[in-house]
Formats: structure tokens, sequence, C-alpha cells
């Protein structure tokens, strides 16, 4: 019996997956077995595997995509049967260092109170730049934390940190660990179910590692949007259960406020833009989750992207020369001369401001913003814009509108959420894992 079992979960990536088991073969360390878990992919993903490392891995083949989760525990609960006393997650488009795996089975070998360890990751297309080096679960703001996120490299950073999760794109467990906790909650269906799962770590009483000197380099992107609402979905709703799962029942009502809050913005700027599938998604993904509606998203819950291109339109038609005020939104203003360009417009843009020249100055949002004068037009990064008088009434009623929405929505969000726990059983002590 070989000491660690991998486990790739792949899903219409057949170029990603072939170079993700390469890097794994290569490996220096080599007790260990591979398996490649496809997802019901709809390209040639299962024909590629089977010509190029038939004889070099298991391929189990699912007949329908059941996620992130499901997929990998499809290949965890075979390597878990078959007794391997370490497991590895590796997701299909990461490629491992030659050291990664041994250093991470070397790692959990020499310390005991750790049940987990993931590599460090680097980005794919920036590998000198952290992706991560672990997360933090930050139960004040009720969201997750980088440690280290687009830091360079070094070489300044601790050996490992011990952290509340790590990303499943190259994680080892330890087999005691599953007997504790079980395998990935795979009722999230994708996002938050490595999170939850190193969490139930934590709670279990073993640690979560993040190994530096096992190192993997990761795509970036995974949840944004570019055909349809499908990661937004997943994201929103996995969010807010793992928060209300695992608050302290004392911290609800913030909880609560915070997550409205989100959500109202997320209205506001759908409104004020015109696009608004994404909002639809995100209000279904809250109804989902404060009702206990998980795994793979129902009917009418994933839209096409509706971008607006008119506000844009009215804003560019009959501009010669514009003045970009990019402040620290440099890819943003990028990202607009992009959009003008592929729209048809030919603007001149100026490097310095001039008398007579339109400003165009990026920010945040602009419904944080405090000049109204109407002297510049301000683009944001979700694509609202200040430019009306209109606009600036939208502005001025923000804050009254979310305080009215949080006020109406938060009894019923309460109500909901404490029914759940209920049903989840959540107490203070088995939140703590005692």
């Amino acid at each position: 019996m070989k000491k660690v079992g991998i486990v790739i979960c792949n899903y219409n990536k057949e170029d990603a997956v072939l170079d993700c088991i390469q890097s794994i073969l290569e490996s220096e360390f080599t007790d260990f077995d591979l398996y490649v878990v496809d997802n019901g992919s709809t390209d040639n993903s299962v024909q590629k595997i089977k010509e190029k490392y038939g004889k070099e891995l298991v391929l189990l083949e699912n007949q329908e995509n059941l996620g992130g989760s499901g997929g990998f525990n499809t290949g965890l609960r075979v390597v878990y049967e078959k007794g391997y006393p370490y497991v590895m997650c590796v997701d299909n488009d990461a490629l491992l260092d030659e050291k990664a795996v041994g250093n991470l089975y070397e790692f959990l070998e020499s310390h005991p109170e750790a049940g987990m360890a993931g590599a460090k990751v680097y980005h794919l297309e920036m590998p000198d730049y952290v992706q991560q080096f672990g997360q933090k679960i930050d139960f004040e703001h009720f969201c997750t934390e980088v440690h280290y996120y687009n830091e360079p490299e070094d070489g300044s950073m601790p050996e490992y940190l011990y952290v509340d999760a790590v990303a499943a794109c190259s994680l080892m467990v330890k087999r005691l660990v599953i007997d504790k906790i079980g395998f990935m909650p795979e009722e999230n269906f994708l996002y938050w179910d490595d999170t939850e799962w190193c969490y139930r770590c934590n709670l279990a009483g073993y640690k979560v590692a993040s190994v530096g000197s096992a190192k993997a380099l990761h795509a970036m992107g995974a949840k944004k949007e570019i055909v349809n609402t499908f990661p937004t979905y997943y994201a929103w709703r996995n969010w807010i259960v793992f928060f209300a799962k695992y608050a302290p029942e004392a911290d609800l009502e913030h909880m609560a406020e915070i997550f409205l809050e989100s959500i109202f913005q997320n209205v506001y700027e759908g409104l004020h833009s015109g696009s608004k599938n994404r909002t639809k998604t995100v209000m279904l993904a809250f109804d989902d989750a404060i009702h206990g509606v998980m795994g793979k998203a129902g009917e009418n819950r994933i839209f096409e992207i509706d971008f607006n291109e008119e506000p844009y339109r009215h804003l560019l038609e009959g501009k010669e020369s514009v003045y970009l005020e990019a402040n620290d939104y440099t890819a943003t203003a990028e990202h607009f001369k992009a959009l003008a360009e592929s729209m048809g417009y030919h603007i001149n843009w100026l490097s310095e401001e001039r008398e007579g020249v339109p400003v165009f100055s990026f920010c945040e949002s602009i419904f944080a913003i405090e000049d109204l004068s109407r002297k510049k037009v301000y683009i944001d990064i979700n694509d609202c814009i200040f430019e009306t008088e209109e606009d600036a009434l939208s502005i001025i009623n923000y804050n009254y509108s979310r305080r009215s929405f949080v006020f109406a929505q938060k009894p019923v969000f309460l109500e909901c959420i404490r029914k759940l726990r209920e049903a989840w059983n959540v107490t203070e002590k088995g939140r703590q894992g005692e």
C-alpha cells in the first residue's frame, strides 16, 4: 500500500488536466497512487487522459457534474476505502512543484498536531507572486482574508503558517481526520467546501497548515463571471450559509446587517448600471441560503451576463479627447479604454488634465463620492457611472435606501437563520468543537 492517494477533480479542462497530471507524475516523492475523477466532462478530457496516461493512473468517470465537492468526494471515498493513510486533493488547473507532494507528506508526518496541509500557492500567470498562503476566517467582518495575497516572493515569509483554511487545489489530509469529520461538504456543490472542511478540521482539534516548501501554481479567476452568473450563485449562497452555521449566536444581528448591506449594494448597483441579471442571481442565492436550499442550483438561478452598454455610449458619444484620472484604479481605467475601443470610439486619451477637456475619474464606488458638483464624471469598479443630475439623486438617496432595506429584511433573515441553526443543531458547545 502506498502512503498517499492523490485525487484530481476534472471538468472540461482537457489540456490543463494533462499538464496537472504530468506535474504530479514528475514528483520526487513517488510513494503515491494517482486517481483522476472526471466530473461528467463534455469535452475530450476522458479520451485524452486515457490515451496519454491510461496506465499511470486510475480514471473514475462521473456521469454528471457533481460539483467540486462531489467530484472530489467520488475519488476520496475510493482512496479512503483502499486504506491510504493520507489523501490529497489537486485542482485540474494546478501545477505542483516536484517537491510539493513529498514536503506536504513530511510535514504531516513530523507534526502530529496538524491534520491538513496545503501548498503555498502562486499565480500561474505571475509565478513570483503569492496567490494564497492560507486563509483567515474573519468572524468580525464575515469574510475570509488571504495571507500574503499578491505579495512578491522575497524569501522573508515564514516556513509555514497554521491557518483557518487552505485551498483544495493542493491539499493533503490525514486519514484519521476524515474518520472524525467526514469528507468534503458535498451540499455546497462548489465554493466554500474546502473552507468549511478545513474549519471542521480545526474544530476537531487538528491544525491546518500552509507549507512554504510545498509550492503550486494555480490559475486565477475561477469565480469570475464570463458567460453567466453560475459562479455568483454558489459564491453568495455558500458564503451566507457558512457564517449562518458557524457564527456565534451573539453575533447574528451584526452578521445579518453585514450580509444585507452587501446584498443591497449589489441590488442598487444593478439598478443603476442596468445590468440586472447578477442582481437576480444574488437575490435568489440569498433566498436559497436562508431557506437551507443547497446542492446544485435549481432552475431559474443562473442567467446570461447582461452588460449594459448604453450608459457608456451616452458617456462617450461626441467625445474627441478625455483625461482619465485613474487614481489607484489603473486596471479599471485600462478596461474602460479597451471597452470604448471595442464599441467603436476612437478617443484621444490625455495623460494630464487640460482646460475644456472632460475628466473621467475612477473610484471604488460612486455611492461613496462626496463631490456632487458634476465637474468630473465618476466611474467605479462595478460599472456604475455618475454623470447626470439623476445619478446625483441616486447617490444622495443611497444611505437612506440602504437603511430601509436592512431594516425591512433583517427580521426575516434572522428568523430563517435561527430556524436553520436549530435544524443544524448548532450549539455553542458544538460550534467550538468541544
